[in-house]
């Protein structure tokens, strides 16, 4: 009798995968694994790796019903490696054939490749990346936009029977920039209580990755695709009618606001995309929703999720080794969770301390927008990015970081440096309020970093920005500058970057302490005349 081993990855957790629909259910044998180097080949937030390791123990159990033998192999069971976990449960029983779904990150399918495996295809996304390099091919720009309504057209997704948009208009993200109200309800998305299996995670995680930044306190994770189904109505019911007009808000204290809290049950496959759109289109067809708010929601998954992808496949290996600015500053330990007074970096490195996610204008225009003016490592920042953010995986997650957020790839993915001052910050927040900078200054030791650095950026690469026209608005207004400002710019910047990239010559950055001396959003830290003792992650959620 032939026999057939089906290994199920982290993040293929859809029981409607091909790898899972047809075979000998009652003889083939099912193989899933947890392996520390893909926990910490990158130190994974501790929710993310209690996450999807009680997600897979979930899903493995769900498997039983179908197949007869389902193999698990635990983290104190496995080897150190994949490869190595792999090739010892294949010592003690051989398999005529080995299916693997194709892997979503470059890294696994080249480990995998030398493998005997056979890959088959991932259904679980509108476009496969054959379909993306055809639609590719010949373009001197790849537009996100036209690309976004190929695929509305394909699938008729807010089409009307016309074959024309809902709202007679493709894009209203115009209608998708306004400052949060201060009476406004905001609904908390839906929380699950830990069961045995998770309890189990949840300690195991404590003994072999305490080390790693980021709390397991409060897990609250769905691990289930009935429970991520739950969590999908949720936000359906209660956020999704004010995400559009407020999809860029940012509050302090308010950790999800109006976003939907599902990227991380999506990019491990509790739920697809086709199952969001189709939710989120039926609300709108319902009059449960407005057209701004379920075109900017599906814009997130079939237009941007998708698009990123594609990129991803489109130009790895070389992709991820962009470094367009030539950006080369490590990254500070502001990012791992120490004090600083920079208020929004503080409120957003707390918040994914705690909960392992920000939302996409925070991930873009706090902890990206900063990383980028200031001339951080893009490897470093993207690294980062994987590691703290429960819904990072490398394919999803490299492009959004290094292509939108930090310009690094020189314009695959951007068509321009989202760069940004403390002003932009201060009109979609109020994180700036409790903030002992001043806003509106661009140097001298109590100026607000955003608007140093920034003001620093444009004037460090003006030659090079030159020839792009969305550049030209920002580029004029360095005419308005003095030459005596701008030496005062550049000098601030300098007595920043010291500061922060120096820390050993200064008491102003020091080591995170998981204890009563961290502290809250809006409780300035003073030290030296800057002020900065500090410490310095699409995903994105949607």
């Amino acid at each position: 009798m032939m026999t057939t081993l089906r290994l199920i990855l982290g993040d293929q957790l859809t029981h409607h995968l091909p790898i899972l629909l047809e075979g000998d259910f009652q003889n083939d044998h099912v193989l899933m694994m947890e392996v520390k180097q893909e926990a910490s080949h990158v130190p994974h937030h501790p929710k993310k790796i209690a996450f999807i390791f009680s997600a897979m123990r979930h899903f493995a159990e769900e498997l039983k019903q179908t197949f007869q033998y389902v193999h698990y192999i635990t983290l104190e069971q496995s080897q150190t490696t994949f490869t190595e976990t792999l090739k010892a449960f294949l010592h003690q029983k051989s398999f005529d054939t080995i299916f693997v779904t194709e892997p979503s990150e470059y890294r696994v399918k080249e480990e995998l490749q030398k493998l005997p495996v056979t890959f088959l295809p991932d259904n679980r996304f509108y476009c496969r990346p054959e379909q993306f390099q055809e639609w590719a091919d010949g373009k001197k720009t790849l537009t996100m936009e036209f690309f976004y309504r190929m695929l509305r057209k394909q699938y008729t997704i807010l089409m009307t029977e016309d074959g024309e948009p809902e709202g007679k208009q493709w894009n209203f993200d115009k209608e998708n920039r306004k400052a949060l109200p201060q009476d406004i309800e905001i609904p908390a998305p839906m929380h699950f209580t830990p069961d045995v299996i998770t309890t189990d995670v949840l300690a195991l995680v404590k003994k072999h990755f305490s080390n790693h930044f980021g709390s397991l306190e409060s897990f609250w994770f769905a691990v289930t695709h009935t429970q991520a189904k739950k969590a999908l109505t949720h936000f359906v019911k209660h956020a999704l009618r004010y995400f559009g007009d407020y999809q860029d808000a940012m509050q302090q204290g308010e950790y999800y606001l109006f976003h939907s809290a599902l990227s991380q049950y999506l990019n491990c496959g509790l739920l697809t995309p086709k199952e969001i759109c189709e939710a989120v289109e039926e609300a709108y067809r319902k009059g449960e929703v407005p057209i701004n708010c379920a075109e900017g929601y599906i814009r997130q998954i079939l237009g941007w999720r998708e698009f990123i992808r594609g990129i991803y496949w489109a130009f790895m290996p070389t992709y991820a080794e962009k470094n367009f600015l030539q950006a080369k500053h490590p990254l500070p330990k502001l990012y791992w969770g120490g004090e600083t007074d920079m208020n929004c970096l503080k409120c957003v490195v707390k918040q994914t301390e705690e909960e392992a996610t920000s939302h996409h204008i925070q991930r873009l225009m706090v902890t990206g927008n900063f990383a980028l003016i200031a001339g951080i490592d893009p490897k470093e920042v993207c690294e980062w990015y994987l590691a703290v953010y429960a819904d990072a995986f490398e394919w999803v997650e490299l492009p959004n970081t290094l292509g939108m957020a930090l310009y690094g790839d020189g314009g695959i993915v951007g068509t321009k440096p989202y760069a940004a001052s403390g002003a932009y910050i201060n009109r979609m927040s109020n994180y700036c309020k409790s903030c002992r900078y001043t806003l509106k200054a661009k140097s001298g030791p109590d100026a607000c970093p955003f608007n140093v650095f920034y003001w620093d950026f444009l004037l460090r690469h003006e030659t090079l920005f030159k020839s792009n026209p969305r550049m030209k608005f920002a580029l004029n207004n360095l005419k308005h500058l003095s030459h005596c400002e701008k030496g005062e710019i550049h000098q601030t910047a300098k007595n920043l970057s010291n500061k922060l990239f120096n820390p050993g010559e200064t008491d102003c950055v020091r080591p995170h302490q998981k204890s009563a001396g961290s502290h809250r959003c809006g409780q300035s830290q003073s030290v030296g005349s800057l002020s900065f003792c500090t410490q310095l992650r699409p995903h994105g959620d949607s």
